[in-house]
């Protein structure tokens, strides 16, 4: 898992082609235009429009693309919905509110097996028209996505992945090691702040920072894009910090481990 690789380099989104900063970012926290605006001159165009769609990120999208630099920006509008109709509707009015006229990513939020048939015609209907120009799921039952992944329906998978839910390495990471394979983005990298609880470390173990979590799954070589999601400038500059400081080495690596091992231990949630 140990790597020389550099996490300020953009990485190809899988199959998409899709050329993308290592850290993305989502609006859903609170922070600001200016945090998600520094994020992107840093190179993180990985931008996530999800269930709690703040004004920061709205704002930034406006600014950056008013710079001329949609291009450069991966935008992603997710949907929960299980109505065909109403994700079209929902996914429509995303796009109006953001000015854009097609997203790059449409993620299919939270499902936990196959999304029904005429769901799937809906987005591919969609995307025929140009309405966005990938196809992605998340959800939380790992032993889907490589089972959808030979069905060369998705371009993108959003899987839970830190260093006290490693179970996607054997689950998921290791069956997707083909050229052609979806791309991987993670989220929950902090395990929704656990692994920054003093109260929750082994002891004698000082807690980690959130820029070593991100170290951590960013270490990982399957790992395209790990999410993240700043509530203002402060932690969206901490969570920069993983890509100067780049990957853990292997003694890091192990002490992530076991303070991953003991959280998930006293606060079991997710397996």
């Amino acid at each position: 898992m140990e790597s020389t690789i550099d996490f300020t380099e953009p990485r190809i989104l899988g199959r998409t082609g899709l050329k993308v900063g290592r850290l993305g970012v989502a609006a859903s926290y609170g922070a600001p235009a200016n945090a998600f605006e520094a994020a992107f001159e840093k190179g993180c165009n990985y931008f996530y429009w999800g269930s709690q769609r703040k004004a920061g990120m709205l704002q930034a999208i406006k600014n950056i693309c008013g710079r001329g630099k949609r291009d450069q920006l991966v935008i992603v509008i997710q949907s929960y919905s299980r109505s065909a109709l109403l994700m079209e509707l929902f996914y429509k009015k995303a796009l109006k509110s953001l000015g854009l006229d097609y997203a790059d990513v449409l993620l299919l939020g939270w499902h936990n097996r196959r999304p029904s048939r005429r769901l799937l015609e809906r987005a591919l209907e969609m995307k025929d028209k140009g309405m966005f120009g990938f196809l992605g799921l998340s959800g939380h039952n790992r032993t889907l996505f490589p089972r959808l992944a030979k069905d060369n329906l998705f371009d993108l998978f959003h899987i839970r992945y830190n260093a006290a839910h490693r179970g996607a390495e054997n689950e998921v990471f290791k069956h997707l090691q083909e050229n052609d394979k979806p791309g991987i983005v993670t989220y929950t990298a902090t395990r929704w702040g656990q692994l920054l609880n003093p109260q929750k470390m082994p002891p004698g173990e000082t807690t980690p920072s959130a820029s070593d979590c991100y170290r951590f799954v960013l270490s990982h070589p399957a790992v395209d894009v790990c999410m993240s999601g700043p509530k203002d400038l402060n932690q969206m500059q901490e969570a920069l910090k993983s890509l100067d400081l780049g990957p853990l080495n292997g003694a890091e690596l192990e002490r992530m481990r076991k303070i991953g091992d003991h959280v998930h231990q006293k606060s079991a949630k997710f397996f």
